[in-house]
């Protein structure tokens, strides 16, 4: 069974830094785009970062100059510098990554979006 787990997270001070790690596991053949999104208490889920298999990027505007998404191919991970955090940065942190998985069969399948459970941090101000 194909998941990715997260982990990194964790309570920091307000300009203080942290590293968030996804690792997708199982029967994996090929991973196309991963990214990070983040939900915030009473707010929607929203993409903070994204990468593709060939390596461009995309941020959301709050985060360019402080975060930065990357990925090590051979090891089905991808990573999440977050550095001079902020308080509003405060969030369940979520791993997503659309990718090709076989079965035990030999069966090749496509999960266009795999989600993982999820790392808390917190920001104090």
């Amino acid at each position: 069974q194909v998941q990715l787990v997260e982990s990194g997270g964790g309570l920091v001070q307000a300009g203080g830094s942290l590293r968030l790690s996804c690792l997708a596991s199982g029967m994996i053949v090929s991973i196309n785009a991963m990214g990070w999104y983040r939900q915030a208490p009473g707010k929607q889920r929203e993409l903070v970062a994204s990468i593709t298999s060939g390596g461009s990027t995309n941020y959301v505007d709050d985060v360019k100059g402080r975060f930065t998404i990357s990925r090590d191919y051979a090891k089905n991970t991808v990573y999440l510098q977050m550095n001079s955090l902020k308080p509003e940065d405060t969030a369940v942190y979520y791993c997503n990554a659309g990718l090709v998985g076989q079965s035990h069969a030999g069966a090749l399948y496509r999960l266009l979006e795999l989600w993982g459970q999820g790392t808390l941090v917190t920001v104090s101000s």
